[in-house]
């Protein structure tokens, strides 16, 4: 049968196009160049826009239909609509300017790869990587084959000969998938990480060792212990140290600490992490199961072995349970946690205490009644409605899971397809070289700021080593460092819960753990908010993995921008599919400045 033109009624854009009817008279196909010109007006400024802030991505008009539309059940309709918001928001995506990824010049810099991350593959007597197994992890990376990697043990690539002693690399190729919400991960950029000679790598390392000698000391006696004031002094002398400063100094106030707003408010340690919540029928105990105070790979051979790839024989042993009190602790949290656990344990204490949802929900700030708690008296919002598929519990604790995957994607890339930065470990290895003779100076060309600095000598005066103490018997994990899976993580889940909840609401019933870390006890001092204590626990999960010495700060800090800009897109996408009145969420971003998405 021949088929007829029709004038499509409007539609999402409000405009009219042409369709096609089949033989039952319902509409099949879209006019393809009428669609690509309705959604063709995103406009040059958008384009241009930067690639790491993104602009307000402009949705339907009017994602829905009228009532009768809905009820009638056309299917085909709602199919195209759905059609023309995803596509709309691929089309943005794609129209974004591609962005650059600048390295540091170490990888070509450097023949014998000193400054790049090799763990796992076959080293020599003094830790410097085979050239040939480098580039078979190199040919490897680029090809992003599957099998290509399994060819590294096959070829004798690998440090350890026995395969069942061998750790693995830890899933190279999520840098290669794609997602289907947000901005591709390719599309993600970093800063160059800190070169292996400059002086902010040095300052970095410094601060390494420092938080290995700090680690079984509590965050609270930082004010009156010589060894944080030594640490303090010692950072503010390096010329290109980043941690937050006051008065253009490093104190016991801004040690081991973040520049975000609110991480220098009150005690280390967040409320977030302290705080027992509600998990439905059951509780969330906060306590740690606390290692013992014992420091891993002090000696060249078992730290060569480890570089190597072997299983470590040692293993750590566990003490009391306890409230977070010191570095150690927090090591063992980061050491064992679920990566997204620590949001979503956040997110339960926020509703467990009536936190208010941020002004943008389209319901009100009343939180969901689905939380067992009382409503506040500020009813706001619809009279007759509360939200639960979207913009409600569910909502939101799905979201937490949500960007949690595409933010490993993002750092993935970064880790092996674009900056592969060696291990704070493996630069041990350097110094302790120098130290034992095996290099000189000039074979590893690290800042004269570290050898100036009396950290060196103390870290030798307890463990008889320039090596990194470690937290972990296994060292880092077997994947580049920069940046870092728990840090991005972190700063997307963060963001997620600044959309949701109010910033300002101040924390009720704040608390502090005790000097042996069996109980809580009431904080006192500055009004703690959610905003300040939400940025503080992406500080305390990503300079927890610093103290344990798996990753430096710029690893941290970086990778916490890099989650907030993957969840600032994924929420951007999100907010054309919603059927509310909902003109979007206004938070705080790490940088102190506003955003509304």
């Amino acid at each position: 049968m021949k088929k007829k033109r029709i004038l499509k009624k409007k539609g999402c854009q409000g405009q009219l196009e042409n369709r096609h009817l089949n033989q039952d008279k319902t509409p099949y196909s879209l006019s393809r160049r009428k669609f690509l010109r309705n959604i063709g007006g995103i406009t040059a400024a958008t384009l241009a826009a930067n690639v790491v802030k993104f602009p307000p991505m402009s949705g339907p008009k009017n994602i829905g239909a009228e009532a009768s539309e809905i009820e009638s059940g056309n299917g085909q309709q709602r199919r195209n609509q759905a059609y023309q918001i995803r596509h709309e928001a691929a089309l943005f995506q794609k129209n974004l300017p591609l962005s650059k990824h600048p390295r540091n010049g170490d990888e070509a810099l450097y023949q014998n790869k000193i400054g790049n991350y090799s763990k796992g593959l076959l080293h020599n007597s003094v830790g410097e990587v085979d050239p040939v197994a480098y580039q078979a992890l190199r040919a490897a990376i680029a090809s992003g084959k599957f099998k290509s990697f399994d060819a590294l043990a096959a070829n004798g690539h690998m440090g350890c000969p026995d395969p069942e002693h061998q750790r693995r690399f830890v899933n190279p190729l999520a840098g290669y998938a794609f997602d289907l919400e947000g901005t591709d991960s390719h599309q993600c950029t970093m800063r160059a990480a800190p070169a292996f000679a400059s002086a902010e790598e040095a300052g970095e390392i410094a601060e390494l060792y420092w938080m290995s000698l700090l680690r079984d000391v509590n965050f609270v006696d930082y004010k009156t212990h010589p060894l944080a004031h030594a640490a303090a002094d010692d950072l503010s002398n390096f010329s290109d140290f980043h941690g937050p400063k006051q008065g253009g100094k490093v104190t016991h106030r801004t040690l081991f600490r973040d520049k975000y707003p609110g991480c220098i408010t009150g005690h280390y340690i967040s409320q977030f992490l302290l705080k027992d919540a509600p998990f439905g029928a059951q509780r969330v105990d906060q306590r740690i199961l606390a290692t013992t105070a014992v420091d891993f790979m002090t000696d060249f051979g078992s730290w060569l072995k480890v570089q190597n790839g072997f299983q470590p024989t040692v293993s750590q042993t566990y003490d009391n349970l306890v409230f977070c009190r010191n570095g150690r602790d927090l090591n063992q949290y980061v050491h064992k946690d679920a990566l997204y656990q620590a949001y979503f344990v956040a997110c339960l204490i926020l509703l467990a205490n009536g936190i208010p949802y941020n002004m943008g929900n389209p319901y009100g700030q009343t939180p969901d009644p689905g939380s067992g708690m009382p409503l506040p008296t500020n009813v706001s919002g619809s009279l007759t409605q509360v939200g639960f598929g979207t913009f409600g519990v569910p909502h939101i604790l799905a979201s937490l899971t949500e960007v949690s995957t595409r933010a490993l994607k993002a750092v993935w890339y970064q880790k092996w397809l674009v900056h592969r930065r060696l291990r704070p470990e493996e630069f041990g290895g350097r110094v302790e070289n120098i130290r034992l003779g095996n290099r000189t100076y000039a074979d590893y060309p690290i800042s004269q700021e570290l050898f100036d600095s009396p950290v060196l000598d103390k870290v030798f005066n307890r463990f008889d080593t320039h090596l990194l103490p470690m937290a972990f018997p296994e060292g880092s994990p077997m994947h580049t460092s920069y940046g870092s899976g728990h840090a991005t993580v972190a700063g997307a889940c963060i963001t997620i819960l600044k959309a949701w909840f109010d910033e300002s609401a101040i924390i009720p019933d704040t608390v502090v753990p005790s000097s042996d870390g069996t109980t809580l006890e009431p904080y006192i001092g500055q009004p703690l908010t959610v905003g300040g204590e939400l940025n503080k626990l992406a500080s305390n999960i990503s300079q927890g993995r610093n103290m344990a010495g798996v990753h430096w700060r710029t690893d941290a800090t970086e990778s916490n921008l890099l989650g907030e800009e993957i969840a600032i897109s994924i929420l951007r996408d999100q907010k054309a599919t919603y059927h509310e009145p909902f003109s979007g969420f206004t938070f705080t971003r790490f940088d102190g400045t506003k955003i509304t998405i």
